[in-house]
């Protein structure tokens, strides 16, 4: 769909870097963009600067993805870009960290796709963006519980994507990589080794545009290395890890789990 004047677009995680990136590509592209997360001191800077509105609410909290939804109003696309990193030994979760990482990264999508959708159905007009990640096609030691809500975005979205054919609304899933500078990676300030490349939040904001205006059904954002682990991984699905194993991947990936291990 054109992305045109009086176009209206709620990005959810726009707290971090890379949900602001997205909701300053979709105000200089011309959309009303309402912006939406946990800090009000964070969002109401960018909301100013963009000529938006700010929409405070935890995804954590299923009265707040209502209120959200309700106070959000008719939007034209949806980015579900708001996320928890939840990575760690399975073992290790408890029943509420288990809980709120369903709640945040799968359920909250799933329902403001569900009430948001329906008034784009009902115009003729509208698209949803899930943003999940590299992790929703190809999952490693400590991402068990991240992984599954991701995979559970790909699955989702292909089914809507089909079920929301007719109606004129596009649904699209991308999946960042390792992206730099900002986002839940960049946060951990953990190295890649040599040789290991990134994406930019810029990049991903380019991809939500290019899903709005062309509705492809998948759009990944990752260097080559990921792209393919990820086709490795539907060949041989134990393959990547194996490799991963070998070249001594298990150090990065611990230490990104223990950068990350009080976000759960």
């Amino acid at each position: 769909m054109d992305i045109t004047p009086g176009t209206a677009a709620l990005v959810t995680g726009a707290t971090g870097g890379l949900g602001r990136a997205i909701a300053r590509a979709l105000a200089r592209a011309g959309a009303t963009v309402v912006v939406s997360g946990r800090r009000a001191d964070a969002l109401s800077p960018l909301a100013a600067e963009l000529g938006g509105r700010v929409v405070v609410a935890d995804l954590a909290r299923r009265d707040d993805v209502e209120r959200a939804i309700a106070e959000a109003g008719d939007v034209d696309v949806l980015v579900a870009n708001a996320g928890l990193p939840c990575t760690g030994h399975f073992l290790e979760f408890t029943g509420e960290q288990l809980d709120r990482s369903l709640d945040v990264n799968l359920r909250a999508p799933m329902r403001m796709a569900r009430k948001l959708g329906e008034g784009m159905a009902r115009r003729g007009r509208g698209s949803i963006v899930l943003v999940s990640s590299i992790s929703g096609k190809l999952a490693t030691a400590g991402q068990s519980v991240y992984a599954a809500t991701k995979f559970g975005l790909r699955g989702f979205a292909q089914g809507l994507r089909e079920d929301l054919r007719s109606s004129g609304v596009g649904v699209t899933v991308i999946y960042p990589g390792f992206i730099r500078d900002a986002g839940m990676f960049a946060d951990t300030a953990v190295k890649l080794p040599p040789g290991a490349g990134t994406r930019s939040p810029e990049d991903v904001a380019d991809a939500v545009l290019r899903a709005v205006r062309r509705n492809p059904a998948e759009i990944t954002v990752a260097a080559f290395e990921q792209r393919l682990g990820t086709m490795l991984a539907a060949v041989s699905p134990g393959l990547p890890a194996a490799i991963t194993r070998a070249f001594g991947g298990e150090r990065i990936l611990k230490q990104i789990v223990a950068a990350q291990a009080h976000k759960r």
